[in-house]
């Protein structure tokens, strides 16, 4: 039986000047993101599209969801494999082509986790698990473009 899990989001458009959108540069592209229990996300489009640099962009957001499903999926599958991990950082990059319409997509994702384990003889494991992870991670799952991984792995 396949489990299916529900996720429900609101959104408020932020961004009315008081013009609505009478004209493409009467408006901000300013809303925030409510979770029910959680703190608040503001966001803008990015400024290449007029958007606030000191807000979140979705294309930010969606750079972050597939950094942050990845490392979960890739900590759970150490912890499971006698992987002991004990620092994760990751610095994802990611390529999004825009058309001469204006429409677009990503192209390309790489992550660059580096990851401390305590034991050398742990490094071959851990770094193998990263591509086990991909294959998990609901997110790159839902992916139609490569995501890469430049694991470096290194212990105490």
């Amino acid at each position: 039986m396949i489990k299916k899990h529900y996720y429900a989001t609101y959104l408020e458009w932020t961004g009315n000047s008081g013009k609505g959108t009478s004209d493409y540069t009467s408006y901000a592209r300013s809303y925030a993101i409510f979770i029910d229990g959680k703190a608040e996300i503001y966001g803008s489009s990015d400024p290449a599209f007029r958007g606030d640099a000191s807000k979140h962009n979705p294309e930010e957001l969606f750079l972050a969801s597939i950094s942050s499903c990845h490392m979960l999926w890739y900590l759970h599958l150490c912890s499971v494999n006698d992987v002991v991990v004990v620092d994760y950082t990751d610095e994802a990059k990611g390529i999004m082509e825009e058309e001469k319409n204006g429409s677009g997509r990503f192209t390309k994702v790489s992550l660059h986790p580096k990851v401390v384990v305590t034991d050398e003889a742990m490094m071959p494991k851990a770094k193998a698990l990263h591509q086990k992870a991909n294959e998990m991670c609901f997110i790159a799952n839902s992916c139609n473009f490569e995501i890469g991984h430049e694991a470096e792995v290194s212990t105490e």
